[in-house]
């Protein structure tokens, strides 16, 4: 398990090598996209970014945790996506949808390797999970609030808008998953599915609600 550092270490991190720390987040991203988290060694990072083995540890104790801080730097840019969407138009949901899956495919799009790798390590690195499950749980939130808008009802049962919405969530992730491996026409794709099974699911909604 990745050693993460107290504040005071993150903070030092940030005033005095932000940049060389930055250089080997990128380096990692690099190395996913073309060889795997398995290619990725410290020797091959510190080639990189001409940093010494000592120099290294200065800024992370291990792969791990160069990984799961990658994955934070990438859901933080997805939160800051999803957070823009807040508070759209409640009256067309659908408009939302579509555009929080837009934004979603670019992220895999541009970051696929990075994002494939949170869905690979959630099981086993706890840092990266917690990450992971915070971008997914950003974005059910917003889709629930949508789904609750649209008329079905705010209840724990299968039924209700919170678990619809992590199922659908959940759902398009894995589609997701599967089509960055195959590029854009790919994701393209299963944008479109999720837009239809989303449509749909709306489309069940109570007579009256304001489904798009």
């Amino acid at each position: 398990m990745p050693h993460i550092k107290d504040e005071s270490q993150r903070q030092r991190t940030t005033t005095k090598g932000d940049e060389r720390a930055s250089a080997i987040l990128n380096a990692a991203e690099a190395q996913l996209t073309a060889g795997g988290y398995d290619s990725i060694t410290i020797a091959s990072l510190t080639g990189a970014v001409g940093l010494t083995r000592a120099a290294f540890y200065f800024y992370f104790a291990n792969k791990a945790e160069v990984i799961a801080t990658l994955v934070a730097r990438t859901v933080s840019a997805l939160h800051t996506s999803i957070d823009e969407l807040r508070g759209s138009d409640d009256d067309r949901p659908m408009d939302t949808i579509r555009e929080l899956l837009q934004r979603t495919k670019q992220m895999w799009l541009e970051h696929g390797p990075v994002m494939r790798a949170a869905v690979d390590l959630s099981p086993t690195v706890p840092e990266v999970d917690a990450s992971w499950r915070s971008a997914a749980d950003a974005v059910t939130v917003t889709t629930a609030h949508l789904l609750r808008g649209a008329g079905l009802p705010d209840t724990p049962r299968p039924d209700g808008a919170a678990a619809l919405a992590r199922a659908l969530v959940l759902m398009s992730e894995r589609s997701f998953y599967h089509a960055s491996a195959g590029g854009a026409a790919e994701l393209d794709d299963a944008a479109a599915t999720a837009e239809i099974v989303w449509s749909l699911v709306f489309q069940g909604s109570k007579p009256g609600a304001g489904a798009a």
